[in-house]
């Protein structure tokens, strides 16, 4: 008798234990220390299929491990083992949430409401990703939450020239397979948001060389061709007929060479794709596949547009996780977004964030299998 209760306070302990584990669990530990004294906290979310690493300092996505077809894990995103790489990296943005503008403004500069702005020029005679101090540079306030955390911070009128105090909120949650990102912003004043996530994607594993031999399928028929400073023309061109045509999957590398002028000019991919379906609506922005190990990420965005970024300007001058220096084409990115420059372009969908409006956008990243 005692051993049948035995049996079953062991079946009732497993039982128990499952769904726990089907939940999954987030635990914080402190990932270093900021030069003036402000200890940051960093993030292990759990789900049973995959690990995510996340920071409040810029809200980095630092790691993701995930299972490849015979359930070797590896870390999919690049990034530094400690706070320090971070920041002493200003340049790659690898994980950081870009803002308060994620992509570029023409000369840094638009207007709003008949005044115009200045946003400090960091990128040539433009500025990128919110200025020389972006959010990926600041601690965000964290809140554990059901299933992940929340980074919130806040923005005060003024800050790199952008007008209003800017509340942003980045929800991380994890569940199974599928890593979701929350965007919400509200203001005081009118202003210009464009809240993204900037990782590095290498679905080898981010010590295992470059992504040239990935298939990328991008889930758009057009795209914003630039000028030589990457700021878009203005005009939705179809991508039929061109080196930026990923609407079946190709290899990143097959093309990325061709005597194309828009390659050219960013010397690979650099461009933003407009995701076919009504923007507001979940749906697939991007499909990346590794034929080697099978690992699959699929993309699922609200947003209009995607960045597709192949790591052009990546040079080694940083050295992540391993040891790894991380050269040309070492991860790719896809910065789902609006449009870049959209506060110079009134034909392209508002970024205009105005009092009393809730700015929200969701992003999913699901790390799958192909046999």
């Amino acid at each position: 008798m005692k051993r049948i209760v035995h049996v079953l306070a062991i079946i009732l302990a497993v039982a128990v234990a499952v769904p726990a584990i089907a939940k999954g669990e987030t635990k914080m530990a402190v990932f270093g220390t900021t030069p003036d004294g402000v200890s940051v906290p960093i993030y292990t979310l759990t789900s049973g299929q995959i690990e995510v690493r996340v920071t409040a300092y810029g809200a980095h996505l630092v790691s993701v491990r995930a299972p490849d077809r015979a359930g070797k894990m590896a870390d999919v995103v690049l990034g530094y083992d400690s706070l320090a790489g971070y920041l002493a990296d200003n340049k790659t943005y690898l994980g950081g949430i870009v803002g308060r503008y994620g992509n570029r403004i023409a000369g840094g500069k638009f207007t709003l409401d008949g005044k115009t702005y200045q946003i400090p020029t960091n990128d040539g005679p433009n500025a990128l990703h919110g200025g020389p101090k972006g959010f990926n540079q600041y601690v965000w306030k964290s809140e554990e939450i059901p299933g992940g955390v929340e980074f919130t911070l806040v923005s005060p009128d003024g800050d790199m020239g952008f007008p209003g105090t800017l509340t942003a909120k980045v929800r991380y949650t994890l569940k199974g397979d599928t890593l979701r990102i929350d965007y919400t912003a509200t203001t005081d004043k009118p202003t210009v948001v464009n809240l993204t996530n900037h990782a590095y994607y290498n679905l080898h594993g981010d010590d295992q060389g470059n992504i040239l031999d990935l298939k990328m399928e991008l889930n758009a028929d057009r795209f914003t061709p630039v000028d030589k400073t990457l700021i878009p023309t203005g005009e939705l061109a179809p991508v039929a007929g061109t080196p930026l045509n990923f609407t079946k999957p190709e290899v990143i590398g097959a093309r990325i060479g061709d005597d194309y002028p828009q390659l050219k000019i960013a010397g690979g991919y650099d461009h933003n794709w407009v995701v076919n379906g009504k923007p507001g609506t979940l749906r697939t922005a991007a499909i990346v596949t590794d034929p080697v190990s099978g690992r699959k990420l699929t993309v699922e965005t609200t947003e209009p547009g995607v960045q597709f970024y192949s790591g052009n300007f990546l040079n080694g001058a940083f050295t992540g996780r391993h040891g790894v220096k991380y050269e040309k084409h070492a991860g790719f990115c896809l910065e789902t977004q609006h449009f870049p420059d959209s506060p110079n372009h009134p034909d392209f969908p508002t970024t205009t964030l105005n009092p009393g409006q809730t700015m929200h956008s969701t992003t999913t990243l699901t790390f799958g299998v192909v046999k």
